[in-house]
């Protein structure tokens, strides 16, 4: 610490050489805080970084660091071998690399979709039931249901519908375009699955549901409000339709979490017990009691443990039982959505990001609560249904974007000349408290340091508002003191990386609700990361930044950009394959991202690209806004007619000129609203926003093969 000290004097007293700021690594303050959670070791491994990322915790058995230092997706979970895993790097740079040189020319941010490891989720989830079912006696069956405002993407749903055929999977509905697009998914599904449609009904909600029930789809009208059971009465017998009909009850049980105060008795939706007992003696007066068939509840989403999960469930099943006994021709109990994601990897019950149970915990749970309930009452066991979207889409998709700048944690240099200069301009308050910030630094003061330091800015700051001190001195007073700062270990060097995205269309619900997701470098993970930053989007909004991340930390350990030739520094965001796409806005009009399909195969990269469309253009996110491209494009063409013609130039290279930038104002409507490629000129398109590359799996095209995304159509302008 008197080394401190001698530094801060050498403005005071005649010079002890050149070394003041320049060299502030010779203080022996403990090591730099930029590598705090870091741990200290001369050799690095992938190994370290996904212990210090925690990937085994949040993402077995999807995610892994490989021998490469970059992230690998294992697309059939467990059962993946090792030729199977996919390299994400690569996914990447086959996704972003311009058409001529094999690349797919996308533009991030973009989402990867791995229909292999949505697969493996339904898989995972009907196994654990059925095992849980065979093991506890129980003499009825699971069936799932997925519920499409999780991801209502075609794709996804129609995966679902494909995957879950084998096993009678079906959708829910929440909203009449919700329906529509269950309805015809599940054409090409099993016909036992069941449609369920939930959410606040009106009269052409429940005529469109029995239409789907005339359609021959397996369809289930949930009463959410008492009145709705008035209008499927009145409805169904007008169209001469025989419905089934849940409903959907509120329990007394809830969780204290988060997420828990979607449940309990002041729920947004379902029916008390008072409610319940009015729809059933309605039904039975209008001759329906026995179209009466599903219960319905929901805990609250992220259920924390088992023993919660018991005691809700428990609950339903009585419920359940006493609409049996009231006449009810009850055959199915839907436990709702609620089952976990460990976003953390602490597989932790009191956290809202994590759960203390996997899947095999929570249906061996759900059965045994069933069965002790309907064994006791002498009911038979009814068929269980779940709604478990987050579980079973989130693993499914990465959301990829880039890290293009960070600020710099290092304060402008000082000789002890500049600093001589630097005092002398201080009026007589603020010297004094260089003279006092020297000498606590000398007795190795720490706190009486930081309280001299802090004062010293504050006047210098005064004197700037006064004019009386130029702006090169007020850098100079921001130097001495994080020179203080470092020198005591008290320097916070978190960097801002500003990252090529948008959190209020991409992550929403970091946002809107502190929901974290585990976000990790996905290459370079053979190295050890060297700064700690958090990271700060495209958005002219303070609230556009990440800052909170899991296992409670305020930043990121990162690397450092710029190395490797300005090669670009990818980072991944996991687990967002729920709710996160359909909830996302056009905040500062930045649309959606790239969408990648992609799929395990023997090709030698062990991937294929069965899909592949560029994010919305500023076009496209205009015109969600009313604006009209076409006619803003006409008025900037005729702007620019107009002023091209008072130029002095030749007509002819008027005519070049103008018809120069009406392309580039052209070709600025079809670009995407986020930051082009370094390699990009300004006025050039990473990506076509109306192509698009497909194929069916049956006949999928490896990474090797040529894009097919099609030249865009601008419009069209003429020379005047």
């Amino acid at each position: 610490m008197p080394s401190v000290g001698c530094c801060v004097e050498s403005a005071v007293s005649p010079p002890l050489g050149n070394s003041f700021l320049s060299t502030p690594e010779i203080f022996s303050s403990g090591v730099p805080l930029s590598t705090n959670a870091v741990p200290l070791t001369t050799h690095w491994s992938p190994e370290l970084s996904s212990d210090l990322y925690r990937v085994d915790g949040w993402g077995a058995p999807y995610f892994t660091v490989n021998s490469s230092g970059d992230i690998s997706v294992l697309p059939h979970g467990t059962d993946t071998l090792p030729h199977q895993e996919i390299d994400l790097l690569k996914v990447v740079k086959k996704a972003s690399d311009p058409i001529n040189a094999g690349g797919l020319g996308l533009q991030l941010p973009l989402v990867v979709r791995f229909p292999d490891v949505l697969k493996n989720r339904l898989e995972s989830l009907q196994s654990a039931f059925d095992y849980a079912v065979q093991s506890e006696g129980y003499e009825a069956h699971y069936q799932g249901v997925y519920p499409v405002k999780c991801n209502q993407d075609r794709f996804v749903v129609e995966d679902i519908v494909k995957f879950g055929s084998g096993f009678r999977f079906g959708l829910e509905a929440g909203s009449k375009p919700e329906l529509l697009l269950a309805m015809s998914s599940l054409c090409k599904g099993s016909s036992e699955g069941l449609l369920v449609c939930n959410g606040f009904k009106d009269a052409e909600y429940i005529s469109l549901a029995l239409v789907a029930r005339k359609l021959q789809l397996n369809t289930v009208i949930v009463l959410e409000q008492e009145e709705e059971v008035d209008l499927v009465i009145d409805i169904s017998h007008r169209m001469a339709v025989r419905p089934v009909i849940g409903l959907r009850a509120k329990l007394r049980t809830k969780h204290s979490g988060h997420f828990g105060s979607t449940s309990g008795e002041k729920g947004k939706f379902g029916l008390t017990t008072t409610q319940i007992l009015r729809v059933v003696r309605k039904l039975e007066e209008s001759g329906m009691l026995d179209c009466l068939q599903l219960l319905h509840f929901h805990i609250g989403s992220q259920i924390p443990s088992t023993a919660l999960l018991a005691d809700g469930v428990g609950e339903a099943a009585q419920v359940y039982s006493e609409l049996v006994r009231l006449g009810a021709g009850m055959k199915f109990i839907d436990i709702g959505g609620g089952l976990g994601i460990d976003y953390d990897g602490t597989k932790s019950s009191d956290s809202d990001v994590s759960v203390g149970y996997g899947l095999q915990d929570y249906a061996s749970t759900v059965v045994q609560a069933v069965r002790f309930v309907c064994d006791r009452k002498n009911v038979k066991h009814p068929v269980i249904c779940s709604e478990s979207g987050r579980a079973i889409v989130s693993h499914h998709s990465v959301l990829i974007f880039e890290a293009v700048s960070s600020t710099t944690t290092r304060s402008q240099e000082l000789s002890s000349v500049g600093l001589q200069s630097f005092v002398e301009k201080l009026n007589d308050d603020a010297r004094a408290d260089y003279r006092n910030l020297s000498a606590a630094a000398i007795r190795g003061e720490y706190d009486t340091c930081m309280l001299y330091a802090d004062q010293l800015k504050q006047r210098c700051v005064e004197q700037f508002k006064d004019g009386n001190l130029d702006i090169e001195q007020l850098a100079a007073v921001d130097a001495v003191c994080d020179f203080v700062s470092k020198a005591i270990g008290a320097f916070d060097p978190v960097r801002t990386y500003h990252v090529n995205l948008s959190v209020f269309t991409s992550i929403p619900d970091f946002w809107a609700i502190d929901q974290l997701f585990p976000i990790v470098p996905i290459h370079k993970l053979d190295e050890r990361p060297s700064a700690r930053g958090i990271l700060s989007d495209l958005t002219c909004d303070s609230d556009g930044k990440i800052d909170k991340f899991i296992g409670g930390e305020s930043s990121l350990p990162l690397h450092e950009l710029g190395s490797g030739n300005g090669a670009p520094y990818y980072l991944g965001m996991f687990l967002g394959g729920a709710y996160e796409e359909a909830l996302g806005g056009l905040h500062n009009l930045f649309g959606g991202p790239s969408v990648l399909r992609v799929s395990q195969s023997d090709s030698p990269h062990s991937f294929a690209v069965t899909y592949a469309v560029p994010g919305p253009s500023c076009a496209d996110v205009l015109r969600a806004m009313q604006h009209e491209p076409e006619l803003m494009f006409e008025t900037l063409k005729h702007r620019a007619e107009e002023f091209m013609h008072k130029e002095e130039e030749k007509e002819e290279d008027k005519e070049v000129a103008f018809a120069s930038l009406a392309s580039s104002l052209n070709q600025s409507f079809h670009n995407m609203p986020y930051l082009a490629p370094h390699s990009s000129c300004c006025f050039s398109a990473a990506a076509n926003s109306g192509g698009y590359y497909y194929c069916n799996d049956e006949n999928i095209v490896g990474v090797g093969a040529e894009c097919a995304i099609g030249e865009e159509e601008f419009w069209p302008y003429c020379v005047a």
